[in-house]
């Protein structure tokens, strides 16, 4: 037999993408490790799978019969894996999680979702970083989970990278940075910057855009709530640096507009952070499994990431 899993798994991951570039970024191959893999299916069939330099991505006939197998086969094999180990592992346990990361709800509770599913007896709960430090109250055990764009590298802690995502810039509709092809820096010193609740050294506009070029806007107002962050964008209240899949529903809706952050495009990772000694849980490895593959199939404009874990 000359197919295999990861034959399907590598189709499957290019159509969700839709280019060979984000495929081996997300299958953490190199370009030419990909297309080797696709010609070598290729030339054992004798045809095509897709057809080259096609925007969107147009798989043949014998690529989309390959694509219907791996959507027959992968989730029983996904399912398969999970029931194992549970068996290994046991299903009791404890998954306490912390968000830094305000926007995650979209993704993630979908994801608990079907982890409650997977390992019933697992005892989940989720809380929000804002009014304590969860990095600190994971290494204390206070919590067992942080989804968090920072790691602390002076902490006992793993940091597991679970996707990339570009930093935009909301502005209101027929706002004068509407005109510009990307923000910089010193665009936003005579704007009034619409934030999460959080320490602007954890606010990646701040991080890696404006304390890097001594830059500070004219003002920073707060919020908790996203919706409430858009009500002021789009009624010129000020602007807001948030990632590319928050403003994917309003950009749709045409409420507000949208321009890349940094003079070059500003990829930021999404980590998850647990205890070093609990890495290694069936259950907790599932969680961020499944936490990657529910963020690639309900986000837009993510990006996998070929940078390896943070110890």
């Amino acid at each position: 037999m000359f197919l295999e899993l990861r034959h399907l798994r590598t189709l499957a991951v290019i159509r969700d993408c839709g280019s060979l570039v984000q495929a081996s970024e997300r299958l953490h191959l190199t370009q030419s490790a990909l297309s080797h893999q696709i010609k070598t299916v290729e030339a054992h069939f004798g045809m095509p799978l897709f057809v080259r330099k096609s925007r969107p991505l147009l798989f043949t006939p014998a690529g989309q019969r390959l694509l219907q197998l791996a959507d027959e086969m992968l989730p029983a094999v996904l399912a398969s894996e999970r029931d194992l180990k549970r068996l290994a592992g046991g299903q009791a346990g404890r998954l306490f999680i912390a968000i830094e990361c305000h926007s995650c709800f979209e993704w993630l509770m979908p994801t608990m979702d079907a982890f409650r599913e997977s390992w019933p007896e697992v005892e989940m709960d989720i809380l929000t970083g804002m009014s304590f430090d969860p990095l600190p109250a994971l290494a204390r055990r206070e919590v067992d989970l942080v989804v968090t764009a920072d790691p602390l590298p002076d902490l006992p802690l793993h940091y597991e990278p679970l996707f990339r995502y570009q930093g935009m810039l909301a502005i209101a509709k027929g706002h004068p940075l509407a005109r510009k092809d990307a923000i910089v820096a010193a665009d936003l010193e005579d704007q009034t910057l619409i934030a999460y609740p959080v320490e602007r050294e954890r606010l990646d506009v701040f991080k890696h855009l404006l304390i890097p070029a001594g830059v500070e806007p004219q003002a920073v107002r707060t919020t908790e709530l996203t919706v409430m962050i858009m009500q002021l964008v789009a009624s010129r209240r000020g602007v807001s640096a948030l990632p590319s899949w928050v403003l994917t529903e309003y950009l749709e809706r045409d409420y507000v507009a949208a321009r890349p952050l940094g003079e070059h495009p500003m990829w930021c990772t999404l980590f998850a952070a647990v205890r070093e000694e609990d890495r290694t849980f069936p259950y907790l490895r599932d969680f961020l499994d499944q936490a990657r593959e529910t963020a690639f199939k309900t986000l837009h404009g993510i990006r996998g990431t070929a940078q390896p874990a943070v110890p």
